[in-house]
């Protein structure tokens, strides 16, 4: 996808099925704006970076896909399915699975209660993921699955949130911040299993304030600065354009 105005978001390709459409989000904290009619697409199959520095809007956008900050104006559409003012318990059946920035694990349980305990039907009755196909997919997991998820790593705890959401089979997986805060040979580990995750074909919107981590695993970026998407275009051609990339995710 080629931009004819730098910063103008570009449309999907015209040859994926667009799977979730956000158009014209504006989104408030009490009376402090911080979406400004945001724009963005991710196609079937995608895994999209939603790139941008600290504050620029990354994790206020996926509460607003997820129900968790509605928005005063705009759409969200999964599958062609209108979001918006959906409770979030809803939004989760019709196929949103949600890794917080903070991961969230329940401490006190076991790893396979964690996983067992978010496990559902996807929102056509598909049960793609089982406890089997985690383990095979998560074989550190397999060997923890009886310890405490409190007493688990960062990078552990972060593998078993990813994976707690498969286990209810979503439609489009939001990840955010993956790679915040853990050692870097923990980061080459979780852009690895992300990577695996899109060659099997799960559709991620990814957020990130790390660009490097997204080049390897991504397959489009979208910029956002001051809740505004302001760029979008394949990872190819974020990789290329170094003037986005110097005026945006430049620290």
């Amino acid at each position: 996808m080629t931009l004819t105005e730098p910063h103008a978001p570009a449309p999907a390709d015209a040859t994926t099925r667009a799977l979730l459409e956000v158009e014209a989000l504006d989104v408030y904290y009490g009376a402090s704006q911080v979406l400004f009619g945001l724009g963005l697409t991710v196609g079937e199959g995608e895994t999209v970076a939603l790139l941008g520095r600290n504050g620029a809007g990354k994790s206020t956008t996926f509460k607003a896909i997820a129900g968790l900050a509605p928005p005063r104006r705009g759409a969200v559409r999964l599958a062609g399915r209108e979001l918006v003012g959906v409770a979030t318990h809803h939004i989760a059946r019709a196929g949103i699975g949600y890794v917080p920035e903070d991961r969230q694990v329940f401490p006190e349980h076991s790893v396979e209660d964690n996983l067992t305990i978010g496990a559902k039907a996807g929102p056509k009755g598909a049960r793609d993921w089982t406890l089997e196909r985690i383990y095979d997919v998560f074989p550190i997991l397999a060997g923890m699955r009886t310890r405490m998820a409190g007493r688990l790593s960062g990078g552990e705890q972060q593998m078993l949130t990813i994976a707690r959401t498969l286990m209810g089979n979503p439609d489009l997986v939001l990840l955010d911040e993956p790679s915040e805060g853990l050692a870097p040979i923990i980061v080459v580990e979780i852009a690895k299993l992300i990577a695996t995750l899109r060659e099997m074909g799960v559709t991620i919107l990814m957020a990130e304030q790390n660009m490097h981590f997204c080049l390897d695993v991504a397959t489009h970026a979208a910029v956002i600065d001051k809740g505004v998407v302001v760029y979008r275009d394949t990872i190819d051609g974020l990789r290329a354009n170094r003037e986005i990339t110097d005026r945006y995710l430049s620290i």
